[in-house]
């Protein structure tokens, strides 16, 4: 795993490159071989920046990159200040800073940068979609969003040193490697699923096919490794079993590649899954889960990146544990990098 006291250089989802030269009180950083900015800094006793020198680029752009490489670089920092000379209007606008105690003083505070759709979401949309309620299945809940196509998700893991990124799920494309991973022992222990390609095919048309469920699949340095579902809570079969907000998503999961299995492996997958999940819509207050409640192991990994178990419950078909994270607890320590 990259040691982050000796990053130099972090990818951009455009497939842009930030580097950086960093001292104790100075940071350069370019972009793609050019040269993007200087700054003073001062990490005593809380970090505060300056701009030494810009080179032509949007002023927003600069900042937000500089934000990123300094969150990145170190995954405590939980927000810095800027000192400008000129109002960064857009900036300010946009959630990216906001206005310090003191004239010409502009805090970025982390909760609030990761976010940011930018530039982590492939298709994001500037406004959320409007709300409007329906009854599907006897249950009143909002209308739904056309499901995206596609790559959705995209960010490189400075601790991981590898992309992880979330894809739609091709059913052409994806059945087989589907299918092998379902008839896995490990895998159909939990998940119950076995079956042929047929059965598997119509198995995920049905989800296509359903506007509440979203089958992705999760790719490191673009090699698959696992298949998700995310689900609106709210017309889910979860949602007699607890108080589902109009927003909450819903999440199953499974690992099908067992070199990609593993607690630092999870901890990349399941950061970047729920971070998806909360900036789709920035309504979505909780990400719930229902894992068997006898699979201690899933359990832990999600405690540890910040899901709580509220309660277990009895579904016709397994004893469950409902896991669930809410949007300021995992933005308010978020240790994305």
């Amino acid at each position: 795993m990259p040691d982050l006291n000796a990053l130099t250089a972090l990818a951009l989802p455009d497939g842009r490159c930030l580097m950086a030269d960093e001292t104790t009180d100075r940071l350069s950083l370019g972009c793609d071989g050019q040269p993007l900015l200087s700054l003073r800094v001062n990490r005593v006793p809380a970090l505060h920046v300056a701009i030494e020198q810009r080179c032509e680029h949007p002023d927003s752009e600069v900042l937000y990159l500089a934000c990123y490489w300094l969150f990145a670089r170190d995954s405590a920092c939980q927000h810095l200040t800027w000192h400008l000379d000129e109002l960064p209007t857009e900036a300010l606008l946009s959630g990216l800073l906001v206005t310090g105690e003191v004239s010409g003083q502009y805090r970025c505070e982390r909760a609030l940068f990761w976010q940011l759709p930018r530039p982590w979401l492939s298709q994001a949309s500037v406004n959320s979609y409007p709300q409007h309620p329906v009854i599907s299945g006897g249950k009143r809940h909002p209308l739904r969003p056309l499901k995206p196509r596609g790559e959705v998700y995209r960010r490189f893991d400075a601790r991981l040193g590898a992309w992880i990124s979330l894809r739609t799920v091709d059913i052409e494309h994806d059945l087989a490697r589907f299918n092998r991973w379902q008839n896995s022992a490990r895998v159909a222990s939990f998940w119950q699923e076995e079956g042929s390609l047929d059965q598997h095919r119509e198995y995920l048309a049905k989800l296509l096919a359903d506007p509440h469920t979203l089958t992705l699949i999760g790719c490191f340095d673009d090699q698959p490794f696992a298949y998700f579902e995310a689900y609106w809570a709210k017309e889910d079969r979860l949602a007699p079993f607890y108080q589902a907000g109009d927003y909450d998503r819903g999440i199953h999961m499974l690992v099908g590649e067992e070199q990609h299995r593993g607690p630092h492996k999870v901890a990349s997958w399941l950061s970047a899954l729920t971070h998806y999940l909360f900036l789709d819509d920035p309504r979505t207050q909780r990400v719930v889960a229902e894992p068997r409640a006898d699979n201690a192991k899933m359990i832990g990994y999600m405690q540890g990146q910040r899901f709580h178990c509220e309660k277990e419950f009895d579904f016709p078909h397994k004893r469950a544990a409902l896991m669930v994270l809410g949007r300021e607890r995992f933005f308010e320590r978020c240790v994305l990098a």
